[in-house]
């Protein structure tokens, strides 16, 4: 039997202090904090950031005022993103009440749940704050795994949806860290089946040739989409957004906390999106790299890419036949030690041969492709040399033994 935690006056450990375990809900007791560390690096290309820094205007941080509280309402920001973001299938004019500003999509994630609870459904593998942020909430998280080939499972989800009798689902299209778009078709008709809120999460879309879900908005009540500018140049301002009807939108702003979003970043995320051609820039030249990468490592024998409408791309390594064991675990330590920074570790769901690698700058690019060529190079090179000496023990396994006396 589970021991019963203690509760008043023998809280206290044996030195007489308290024991603040006994005072932490036990859904946060057992949950394992998102670290995102600081590794130094000479190329980082880990964390899905876009490699192009944005200069901010001198003008911008002149006219902050850091004495005074933000917009709490982000008018300015959100009128600006209904302006240039939303379709005109659900109307621009008075779009801003379809839009909520948020500290990151993270944030949002957060209000989201916060407001509609649980049972909280999402494909897996994904993007893992939707299960953290749910375990914090208190509320119960249940993951579908995707088909062999990182489609997302309609028939499966629309399932587990009617029997955990789900309050929202959670998809990411393109998904975070399959880098694939899952089928439109598929979505719509878990969309269309689901009795909750289905949310559509599009952080890597600006990356993707497939239609924005904003287009589909009209049609459906109960989807919403989330977006972000932290994967196309502006990470460090944490800004996202929630698009969906003004009624959803009302009850999310309930819990949204006051001030969310700094002065500073509603000002530059204004600004980025009145000028959305240097923007557009740094997207297409991400694309025309990964494209470039994709090819390079689709030739490397020992590696495996998946394709990807993202600023990254998920690959496989293998350990080259009778080669050594080259996992994803061994790469990123041999990256490391050359100043490279790769994703591994990427959960569970995925096993230790998978790694992912964001798109940089093209000199970035050609340092990481030249690792992989030298990596399994010198991993096929043992290989050779192992066969060889492999070779010359059993020749002198079979040849006769030649005795010699004194």
């Amino acid at each position: 039997m589970r021991e019963k935690r203690s509760s008043g006056r023998d809280r206290h450990n044996r030195r007489g202090s308290l024991d603040i375990s006994e005072l932490v809900r036990p859904n946060v007791l057992t949950l394992a904090p998102y670290e995102a560390k600081i590794i130094p690096c000479r190329v980082k290309l880990d964390a899905n950031e876009s490699p192009y820094r944005r200069p901010v205007s001198p003008r911008l941080l002149k006219a902050v005022e850091t004495n005074r509280y933000p917009d709490p309402q982000a008018g300015a920001l959100r009128r600006e993103f209904a302006r240039r973001m939303l379709p005109s299938s659900i109307g621009k004019k008075g779009g801003a009440g379809r839009v909520l500003h948020g500290n990151g999509s993270d944030e949002l994630i957060w209000n989201l749940i916060c407001t509609f609870g649980g049972p909280v459904v999402y494909p897996t593998p994904t993007f893992s704050m939707y299960a953290k942020i749910a375990q914090a909430l208190g509320a119960k998280s249940v993951g579908v795994p995707l088909t062999r080939d990182f489609e997302i499972d309609d028939a499966r989800m629309i399932r587990t949806m009617r029997d955990e009798k789900a309050k929202i689902v959670f998809i990411s299209r393109p998904n975070n860290p399959t880098g694939n778009s899952f089928s439109e078709e598929k979505i719509l008709r878990i969309i269309g089946k689901a009795e909750c809120i289905v949310v559509v999460d599009e952080a890597y879309q600006p990356f993707s040739d497939k239609k924005s879900f904003l287009g589909r908005l009209a049609g459906h009540g109960n989807l919403a989409v989330l977006m972000t500018l932290s994967k196309i140049g502006f990470a460090g301002l944490r800004v996202g957004f929630l698009v969906a009807g003004p009624e959803l939108i009302a009850q999310v702003n309930k819990v949204r906390l006051p001030f969310n979003v700094n002065s500073l970043s509603q000002a530059v995320a204004a600004d980025a999106l009145r000028n959305p051609g240097r923007l557009e820039g740094g997207i297409r030249k991400v694309v025309s790299e990964r494209k470039r990468v994709f090819g390079a490592l689709s030739k490397m024998k020992g590696v495996a890419p998946c394709p990807s409408d993202a600023n990254f791309i998920l690959f496989r390594v293998s350990s080259l036949d009778a080669g050594p064991r080259l996992d994803a675990g061994k790469v990123w330590r041999r990256a490391l030690r050359e100043g490279m920074l790769l994703r591994g570790n990427l959960g569970s769901e995925l096993d230790r041969d998978f790694m992912r690698v964001t798109i940089g700058t093209r000199m970035e690019n050609n340092a990481f492709i030249e690792f992989m060529k030298k990596t399994f190079q010198s991993a096929r090179t043992e290989k050779t040399m192992k066969k060889a000496g492999d070779k010359i023990l059993e020749k002198g396994r079979r040849a006769p033994v030649k005795r010699s006396y004194r």
